[in-house]
């Protein structure tokens, strides 16, 4: 499991399920991440993947600080028999705020979604990292994710 740096005290966070209400502060979370505004494509997703709206096997949680600011989010479902693969779940999307990263909130994010999931039966959780992201290469491989049987194939259609 992540623990938290040692000159780094633990916070523990409030996490519910997202709503249509928390879009600008999902949005501009990721804007200051990513560098890259995304208000539709995070409107979509919250859309399809919160409220009434959302099936059962979809998931869009946020983790709120004490003062109710937006300390990340987690964005998952399962997913079934692609690539021949049992159903498992998927890890879409997990953002930090930068100025609490490293203080357990990732952690207790994947746990809230990991327990979600297992709930329904669900034994495996993948996602798909970029090989030059070495944040989330290390936030995953701490929370004991490592290659699966699949290899991510390619090609760019110019």
């Amino acid at each position: 499991m992540n623990m938290p740096r040692q000159d780094q005290e633990a916070i523990t966070v409030t996490i519910r399920p997202a709503s249509l209400r928390d879009a600008n502060d999902i949005v501009a979370l990721d804007d200051h991440v990513t560098g890259e505004n995304k208000a539709a494509f995070w409107t979509d997703i919250l859309t399809r993947y919160s409220g009434d709206s959302a099936a059962d096997e979809r998931f869009f949680l946020v983790a709120e600080a004490g003062d109710g600011q937006l300390a990340g989010f987690i964005v998952g479902e399962i997913r079934a028999w692609e690539f021949g693969s049992p159903p498992c779940g998927w890890v879409i999307a997990l953002n930090v705020n930068p100025q609490l990263r490293e203080r357990g909130i990732g952690t207790q994010l994947f746990d809230a979604l990991g327990e979600e999931m297992s709930a329904l039966g669900i034994t495996t959780i993948r996602t798909m990292v970029r090989r030059d992201d070495k944040v989330n290469l290390s936030f995953f491989r701490g929370e004991g994710l490592a290659a699966g049987p699949y290899i991510e194939l390619e090609r760019h259609l110019d």
